[in-house]
């Protein structure tokens, strides 16, 4: 496929990880320059990783790529993907697309006056979870009707209920708590700690029902990322069985109990980074379920993280939709209706009582 040009506008954490994909994949994907607000901050990227950074706005217009990442804070990130999408180019947006409903609207405004807008939502595209959505999606178990879903955050983990429950802009009310407990501080985005230091993390819980009688059980702790001591877990169930994390417990064709199990198989990747996160971690090579191909690395193996491998998949889907050759995967009124999802679970924990979705633009 014809390599992808674009360029980064923020230098941050998630910024970073279109960084490391574009030297992984440089046959797929050209990084013409990560554009920065201080000039202080551009020279120290481009010394660290050999990137062509700037501090200019027309000089990033006159690459003319072919999609640009928006990768600032979450205030920013709707203002500056309007910006962008205004010049003209396709806009790959981090998450979330916005934090408030009149955002999402002037969003929903600008794809339906023509820009092509983006979100880099990435939960759906990890390997483990796009193979348990194709096992869900051959009815194993039936209609998913009901799910427990601690994986991911807000949006993030909106998607992936609404993904699992083949929910699309239902109606739902939502009832949501939030809670604080004392917990063992033990790895952040940059360093690990083992001095036993403690901190207030915070949990959140919230009941989800949908219109057409789904439902689901959201919970969240606020260190599940990285914390070896707080784990992820999904339990679907339908009417002929339930998913429970990696194993499908089901009736067969003779309506006999039946058990089927993903089987993950990964490498350690080992790298020099003085990143915790980044030294090592396994990259996923198949999965298989019964001797069925459920999943094989879309770019061969090159050395990316589950996250970094979902990533790239939305980056390759952003360059299509940019130039016309298909329809998004994963198009901007799902990411508008996930955060509005999580909007609505915060005014619930906020007000303390059930708040009902109302009807939308996008959801037309």
């Amino acid at each position: 496929m014809k390599k992808s040009r674009f360029i980064v506008i923020g230098n941050g954490w998630r910024a970073m990880y279109y960084v490391r994909i574009a030297a992984a994949l440089p046959q797929r994907f050209d990084l013409c320059a990560m554009l920065c607000r201080r000039q202080e901050k551009a020279d120290v990227l481009h010394e660290m990783h050999g990137i062509y950074t700037t501090v200019s706005v027309e000089e990033c217009r006159r690459m003319k790529p072919d999609f640009v990442v928006v990768a600032v804070s979450k205030d920013s990130i709707g203002e500056v993907t309007l910006q962008w999408a205004s010049y003209g180019f396709p806009v790959l947006c981090e998450t979330p697309v916005g934090l408030e409903e009149g955002m999402l609207v002037k969003l929903w405004e600008a794809q339906q006056r023509g820009a092509v807008i983006l979100c880099a939502e990435q939960y759906t595209r990890y390997p483990l979870y796009q193979a348990m959505q194709k096992k869900l999606d051959s009815n194993l178990i039936g209609e998913p009707d009901c799910a427990v879903v601690s994986l991911a955050h807000e949006y993030h983990g909106a998607s992936l209920i609404r993904t699992f429950l083949r929910e699309g802009m239902t109606p739902f009310r939502v009832t949501g708590q939030e809670f604080s407990f004392p917990t063992v501080e033990t790895l952040s985005r940059y360093e690990r700690f083992t001095d036993g230091r403690m901190g207030m993390k915070k949990r959140t819980a919230a009941v989800i029902k949908f219109q057409d009688e789904k439902a689901a059980l959201y919970d969240f702790d606020s260190e599940q990322y990285r914390s070896p001591i707080r784990r992820n877990y999904v339990d679907i169930q339908g009417c002929r069985g339930e998913m429970k994390d990696e194993t499908f417990y089901y009736l067969d064709e003779e309506n006999l109990p039946a058990q089927a199990r993903l089987e993950v198989e990964s490498r350690m990747v080992r790298t020099a980074s003085e990143n915790p996160n980044l030294r090592e971690f396994q990259e996923v090579t198949g999965i298989t379920c019964c001797g069925e191909i459920l999943y094989t690395p879309p770019f061969g193996l090159c050395g990316l993280s589950e996250d970094e491998t979902a990533i790239a998949l939305v980056m390759a889907d952003a360059a299509e939709c940019g130039a016309g050759v298909k329809e998004a995967d994963y198009p901007l009124r799902e990411a508008l209706q996930d955060c509005y999802m999580t909007i609505l679970l915060r005014q619930s924990i906020r007000e303390e009582r059930s708040v009902e979705s109302q009807p939308m633009p996008w959801q037309r």
